[in-house]
């Protein structure tokens, strides 16, 4: 299942064989859940976007 959630919802269809399948699968994973829709910028990304600017800074320096 890990690898159909790290695909955009759209591409499901190259992991489950059919629409039902998908279809069962959310209503498994939502039944009873609160759902809560997260706008913004991930925090992961911005993290990892100012280590690798600090990455490139870092060997801007450096001679070979």
């Amino acid at each position: 299942m890990e690898s159909a959630l790290n695909r955009a919802f759209k591409d499901w269809n190259a992991v489950f064989p059919n629409a039902a399948c998908i279809a069962t699968l959310l209503d498994r994973l939502t039944h009873h859940a609160d759902i809560t829709l997260i706008e913004g910028q991930s925090f992961r990304v911005r993290e990892s976007e100012l280590e690798s600017a600090a990455r490139g800074k870092k060997s801007d320096g450096k001679t070979r």
